[in-house]
C-alpha cells in the first residue's frame, strides 16, 4: 500500500505555549503537552492544519461531536489514505504518545500480517524527517481485529516499523486511552540510538486491499514526559 509521503508536510509548525497552571495542576499540566484535540474543529470537515495523500481523502475523514467533545471520524470505503498533521517536538522530552481511539467497523477478512489483506479499523503514526538517503521512516500502531496484541512487523521496506497494541473487536464501539513510549519504540524497532525528532502524527483507516469498509474515531492528542 502506498502511504502519506513526508516530504508533502511543509505546513508551518505552531510553537505550543502553556499557560500557567494552578498549583493543583501543575503536574498534569506539566506531563503532556496537547499536540490535537479537535477542540476548535468545525463539525463535518477536516481540521484545516491536517493534510491528505490525496484529495479522495476529503470524503474519509471529518469531525464529529459527541456529547459535547469533538473527535475525528474515519470512514474508508475500498480506500487507503492517511491524514496527517504537522507537530515537532523533542523526544527526550517527550517520550510518550497518548491518544484515544475508538473501533466501530473492522474491515472484513484484515489481517495485517499479509501483504493482500493489510488493512486496519485504527492506525497511528510517528512521523520523522523524509530523507532522500535514508526514505521516510515511521513508527505505527495497530488496533487489529485478529493480530495478537504485542506483534511487532513492518511495512514499506522496514521503513515502517508496526507495533499491534489491541486485538479483537471486544471492545468496538469503546474508547480506549493508550500511552506509549515512541521514543523506545523506535530506537528498538530500527535497532539504533539516534532519537529523531518527529515532523507529525498520522492516521490511517484504510480497507483498500479487503474492498469493505472501516469505521474508526481518534482524538486527544498529547505527548508526555512519561
Amino acid at each position: 500500500m502506498r502511504r502519506f509521503p513526508l516530504a508533502s508536510l511543509t505546513v508551518p509548525v505552531v510553537t505550543l505555549l502553556l499557560a500557567a497552571p494552578a498549583p493543583e495542576r501543575a503536574l498534569a499540566q506539566d506531563e503532556c503537552v496537547v499536540v490535537e484535540d479537535f477542540a476548535k474543529a468545525k463539525v463535518g470537515q477536516l481540521p484545516g492544519d491536517w493534510k491528505l495523500r490525496k484529495d479522495a481523502g476529503k470524503g474519509v475523514y471529518a469531525v464529529r461531536e459527541d456529547g459535547g467533545k469533538r473527535f475525528l471520524r474515519a470512514q474508508a470505503k475500498g480506500v487507503d489514505i492517511q491524514a496527517a498533521k504537522q507537530h515537532e517536538w523533542n523526544l527526550d522530552d517527550y517520550p510518550v504518545l497518548a491518544w484515544r481511539w475508538r473501533p466501530v467497523d473492522f474491515p472484513k477478512g484484515a489481517d495485517e500480517r499479509e501483504s493482500g489483506r493489510n488493512d486496519s479499523a485504527l492506525a497511528v503514526y510517528m512521523l520523522v524527517p523524509y530523507s532522500k538517503v535514508r526514505g521516510p521512516k515511521a513508527m505505527k500502531y495497530v488496533w487489529s481485529e485478529r493480530v495478537p496484541a504485542g506483534t511487532r512487523l513492518e511495512s514499506n521496506m522496514g521503513l515502517t516499523k508496526v507495533r499491534v497494541l489491541r486485538s479483537g473487536a471486544d471492545k468496538k464501539g469503546e474508547w480506549v486511552e493508550e500511552r506509549v513510549n515512541v521514543r523506545e519504540d523506535f530506537m528498538t524497532g530500527f535497532g539504533t540510538k539516534e532519537v529523531p525528532k518527529p515532523v507529525g502524527i498520522a492516521v490511517l483507516t484504510d480497507s483498500d486491499e479487503t474492498s469493505s469498509t472501516a469505521t474508526g474515531d481518534y482524538a486527544d492528542f498529547r505527548v508526555c514526559r512519561k
